[in-house]
């Protein structure tokens, strides 16, 4: 089964996500990607070969669809690339979706460096594999069965 992969960059950070997916696209040949809309739609001119779906745009709800991607076990990695220097007038959603990716166990990066190590791992597919379908209801149990 193909893996779903999520691409994601705060408007500064788009062209270095383009370059840095130029220098890795055979590694995304066989993906299919999903990317929210203005990030799609700069690698959707740049890469036309690439099977890659433009969601909304992250401030009206892109954020929220990869979220609801990764609660539904369909993302199974997320490359996003963000700006710590410059405030997002959607910083809970941004943080709400980061948050989800660790819960699910969904590989993350949201440096170039990061994303070079992660992809980059021979193992890479094999461990997005390994935890699709990670339920998080099992690991806080606690949370779940707690008295209210």
């Amino acid at each position: 089964m193909s893996l779903s992969i999520g691409l994601v960059a705060h408007d500064r950070r788009k062209p270095e996500m383009a370059d840095w997916l130029e220098q890795h696209i055979a590694a995304f040949t066989d993906y299919k990607i999903y990317a929210t809309g203005t990030t799609g739609r700069v690698l959707q001119e740049r890469f036309p070969k690439l099977d890659i779906v433009a969601l909304k745009s992250g401030p009206f709800g892109g954020d929220q669809q990869l979220g609801s991607m990764i609660a539904h076990g369909q993302l199974q990695a997320m490359f996003f690339f963000t700006d710590p220097m410059t405030p997002q007038p959607h910083d809970v959603d941004v943080r709400a979706l980061i948050r989800l990716a660790n819960m699910y166990e969904v590989p993350i990066a949201c440096n170039r460096s990061t994303a070079d190590l992660l992809i980059s791992n021979p193992r890479f597919q094999e461990i997005c594999e390994q935890y699709r379908g990670h339920s998080p209801e099992q690991i806080f149990s606690e949370y779940t069965s707690r008295k209210v």
